[in-house]
């Protein structure tokens, strides 16, 4: 649990500094308010993506002893390095957007990439979650057992 406490806040400071960071930038730089650049997708994809699911799966996590499973494990990394390598291209791509430079297809092949790893983590999420659930329904009888 405290992993993805620390992780979450981790994002939590990444979100709050990329969005610091977008507005500084693009008024540095002179770039037209209100113009779209990618930049300020990332500031959103690291506060929802990272701080607050990762506080939900932590909720998830007390509820349902989620990482009892393997599958829990593998969730973390991929999904971490999906959000972590998702919001580093938005990063790149906003910084060239508003620096008046042309982004190729190799970033557009990288941000594919990393929502490919995402898109995975949160099947891994769902797959560990559904185990859960059914380790706890398959407890229950042994449980109303003891009870009576």
């Amino acid at each position: 649990m405290r992993r993805l406490f620390t992780a979450s806040f981790a994002y939590l400071i990444a979100g709050v500094l990329s969005g610091l960071f977008y507005r500084e930038f693009t008024k540095l730089n002179g770039f037209p308010e209100g113009e779209s650049t990618q930049l300020g997708l990332a500031h959103t994809h690291l506060l929802t993506l990272g701080f607050l699911v990762l506080l939900v799966v932590l909720v998830l996590e007390r509820l349902f002893a989620l990482s009892r499973s393997r599958l829990f494990g593998w969730f973390f990394w991929t999904y971490n390095a999906g959000v972590l390598l998702t919001s580093a291209v938005l990063i790149l791509h906003g910084s060239l957007t508003v620096l008046g430079e042309e982004s190729g297809a190799m970033i557009a092949g990288i941000a594919g990439l990393g929502h490919m790893l995402l898109t995975t983590g949160l099947v891994l999420l769902m797959s560990a979650l559904g185990r859960a659930i059914g380790r706890e329904r398959a407890d229950a009888p042994e449980a109303a057992a003891l009870v009576a």
